[in-house]
């Protein structure tokens, strides 16, 4: 009753435009199954259309894409200790370390196959979260070269992740530069000589080229979305690829006074026409959207009404001249640059309307909503 939309030519288009720009090797981050986009046909986009690199959070996620026959670079970077790294191992799967435990249990695992495993050490460089911290670094990175003379682990790669770089002439972005460096630096102190070093994801991509390394990290801006959203320096040409759009399921003409859904928190001022739409928060449609959100519908923009429910919502159509099943865009690519026309709303709307990011609004669209993805005019 919903389809997502996803646009594959979109998707090569950004990436080829940000390679453009980063000048640098890139790394599609797939992870969320691409931001709920399919992880699999989008892989296969981003690596046809340059990317050198895929990148996934989980070991289900890496080994999915193996099965699928894909057989580019795969960096896996978020693991339980107890993990079973053997399986990653064997898929030749990049794998990312942030505690000595995890480095010794992937050792561990590289002994019993025989087969050395190749990894990248995290530093963590502000961001509080995965990665070793300053004085955990140095003991990192001696066991990981320890273990790598011992033929149980190839070091691949170093990296980090930034705190803020979507946000223009952040000074903590220099702060955290230096620190990556160092790490490095006390790396390669230690005999370890990393193939690649990777720190910007999409904002630093764009706009930081002094964080852009041997490989850039690319998420949001790969699938459209500009990561400064109304904030950043400049536009970078970006076409979002997802449209989420279903149909009109029923019509109902009601007088002035009459309350919509739940509640009832909104309670009609006039005559007007309801629309009902086959979409609700187990969908991805945020309740605290209600009284701000718009769709789509009859060549113009109308408002969500009414509390958003798990399977449905209400679209408040005035007079228009709606029918059952006339179609309905939630959100989509919207206004092309300097258009005088209005457009379909965006993931960057919605993420404004409900006080989240775009990445939260595209990752939350729910698996009963259909993904069609085309090429052109080529749906499959």
């Amino acid at each position: 009753m919903a389809e997502a939309v996803i646009d594959l030519a979109a998707i090569a288009e950004n990436i080829r435009t940000i390679a453009a720009i980063a000048r640098t090797g890139l790394m599609a981050v797939v992870k969320a199954d691409a931001f709920g986009h399919g992880a699999v046909p989008v892989a296969r986009t981003a690596l046809g259309a340059g990317a050198g690199w895929l990148g996934v959070t989980s070991a289900t996620e890496a080994v999915a894409l193996r099965s699928a026959g894909i057989d580019a670079p795969v960096l896996s970077w978020l693991h339980r200790p107890d993990e079973d790294f053997t399986r990653l191992i064997a898929a030749d799967i990049d794998i990312a370390v942030s505690t000595l435990t995890h480095l010794r249990a992937i050792a561990d695992a590289a002994t019993d196959l025989g087969v050395p495993a190749a990894v990248h050490l995290k530093a963590d460089v502000g961001l509080s979260r995965n990665g070793a911290s300053g004085d955990e670094w140095p003991e990192l990175v001696a066991w990981a070269r320890k273990h790598e003379a011992e033929g149980t682990v190839r070091v691949h790669g170093v990296w980090s992740h930034l705190t803020n770089a979507d946000v223009p002439g952040c000074p903590s972005i220099a702060w955290q530069l230096s620190t990556f460096r160092e790490a490095l630096r006390v790396a390669r102190d230690a005999g370890l000589d990393p193939e690649v070093a990777h720190l910007a994801n999409s904002a630093a991509t764009l706009a930081a080229p002094e964080t852009r390394f041997d490989l850039c990290r690319i998420g949001l801006a790969m699938y459209g979305v500009d990561p400064f959203g109304a904030t950043g320096p400049r536009r970078f040409g970006l076409r979002p690829a997802m449209t989420l759009r279903s149909r009109v399921i029923n019509l109902k003409r009601v007088p002035a006074g009459t309350g919509v859904s739940y509640g009832p928190d909104h309670v009609t001022d006039r005559p007007t026409t309801l629309a009902l739409l086959p979409l609700g928060y187990a969908d991805g449609l945020s309740r605290t959207a209600e009284g701000r959100a718009w769709v789509w519908l009859a060549g113009r923009r109308c408002p969500i009404v009414g509390r958003i429910a798990m399977d449905q919502c209400i679209v408040d159509v005035g007079d228009l001249p709606v029918a059952l099943g006339d179609p309905v865009v939630v959100f989509g690519p919207g206004t092309e640059p300097g258009s005088p026309d209005p457009a379909e709303p965006t993931a960057t709307e919605w993420a404004r309307w409900t006080g989240t990011n775009p990445h939260e609004v595209l990752t939350g669209i729910g698996a009963r909503v259909a993904r069609v993805h085309q090429r052109g005019e080529a749906a499959t």
